[in-house]
């Protein structure tokens, strides 16, 4: 697995997970190194848009994202994922399936996978980010069911 940040003005590198990523391993590993320090580059509007995934919502992460003082944005259980992000991974894997050959190695997966998140162009996140309205007003259209997003 491996994880990753976007906004308009940044994204954080990828990271590689190795194993089961906890909620201790995703405040140490991720929101500490990756995500704080990237939420203040952004300034004080920033909004932190994870999911319900239990990492992100263990007390430990909770208690850290309050100390951290970090804008978090709710989202309700059993919510369809709206998040741009997922956009991206498509846009990742697509991007490594046509430049590259399979990969002999998940180093070379890796390697590719970075080379790929880092040449995808700002306009194309950007995009992504300001759909985040309309990717809403559909979803609420719809009743919470399957959208064009």
């Amino acid at each position: 697995m491996v994880w990753g940040g976007i906004s308009t003005r940044l994204r954080t590198p990828l990271y590689h997970v190795v194993g089961n990523l906890t909620g201790v391993r995703y405040q140490n590993e991720i929101l500490q190194p990756l995500v704080v320090p990237a939420l203040q580059a952004i300034g004080p509007r920033a909004i932190l848009q994870d999911d319900n995934a239990p990492p992100h919502r263990s007390a430990a992460v909770n208690t850290f994202i309050q100390q951290a003082r970090v804008n978090r944005m709710l989202w309700p259980a059993n919510s369809p994922d709206l998040n741009p992000i997922e956009h991206m991974w498509d846009e990742l894997c697509r991007r490594v399936q046509q430049h590259h050959p399979p990969p002999a190695n998940l180093g070379q997966l890796l390697q590719w996978l970075q080379q790929e998140w880092n040449g995808v162009h700002r306009a194309f996140i950007c995009n992504l980010i300001h759909s985040m309205r309309q990717r809403c007003v559909e979803c609420l259209a719809h009743n919470g069911r399957h959208t064009r997003y």
